[in-house]
C-alpha cells in the first residue's frame, strides 16, 4: 500500500513539473494609442493586445479590445515593424469587406470591440518587396514569433478617418509565470 501511495506521489509530482514547464510561456501585450501611430493620430480610442505564444512556438492565443475609436473601423492587425516605423501586414484580426483581407476573418465592429482567438501559422500572410526589410512567406508563423521576440511587430485599428491607423502599439514580451504562479519579469 505505502509503494503504491508512492508511486502516485512520484507521477503525481511529474505530472505537476511538466505542468510547471508550460507556465513559462511568453505573455504578450500592447497598450493601443494614438500616439504610437506613423504618423500621430490625435484621438481618445485606446486597445490593448494581450497573447501568450504556446509552448513549442505552434500557435499564439490572443485577445484584442478597443474603444473610443473616432472612424469606422475598417481592419486590425499584425504589422512587421520597429517603433515609429509602419511595416506589412502578417496576421489579420478582422475587416470590412472593403479590406482585402483572408477568406474567414472576422468583421470588425465599430466604435469598440473585442477579438479573441488562436493564431497559427495558417494565419501568417507574406510580405515582402524591396522596401521590406524582413521577409516573411504566408505560413511562416516561426518568423513572426521571432519578430515578436525581438520587439519589432505591432498591432493596429484602421479607421475610415485614419486609414493608416487609429491606434497602434508595440508587442512586447512581458512576463512569464514562474512555478509557484507568481509572475516573474521575463529576461528575454
Amino acid at each position: 500500500m505505502k509503494l503504491l501511495f508512492r508511486a502516485a506521489l512520484v507521477v503525481l509530482t511529474l505530472f505537476s513539473v511538466a505542468g510547471a514547464k508550460d507556465n513559462k510561456s511568453p505573455f504578450l501585450h500592447a497598450k493601443l494609442i494614438g500616439f504610437q501611430e506613423v504618423p500621430v493620430v490625435s484621438t481618445v480610442a485606446t486597445g490593448e493586445f494581450r497573447g501568450v505564444i504556446n509552448p513549442g512556438d505552434q500557435s499564439i492565443n490572443f485577445t484584442l479590445t478597443y474603444s473610443g475609436l473616432q472612424g469606422a473601423v475598417t481592419q486590425a492587425h499584425i504589422h512587421l515593424a520597429q517603433r515609429s516605423v509602419n511595416g506589412g501586414i502578417v496576421i489579420w484580426f478582422c475587416k470590412t469587406t472593403q479590406a482585402d483581407a483572408p477568406a474567414g476573418t472576422p468583421t470588425c465592429t465599430n466604435g469598440s470591440g473585442s477579438f479573441s482567438g488562436t493564431i497559427t501559422a495558417a494565419n501568417v500572410v507574406a510580405i515582402g518587396g524591396a522596401n521590406v526589410s524582413q521577409q516573411v512567406g504566408a505560413g511562416e508563423l516561426a518568423k513572426v514569433i521571432a519578430a515578436i521576440r525581438a520587439g519589432k511587430a505591432y498591432a493596429n485599428v484602421h479607421t475610415n478617418l485614419s486609414t493608416g491607423g487609429e491606434i497602434r502599439g508595440q508587442i512586447e514580451v512581458v512576463r512569464r509565470e514562474n512555478d509557484d504562479g507568481d509572475d516573474d519579469e521575463d529576461e528575454d
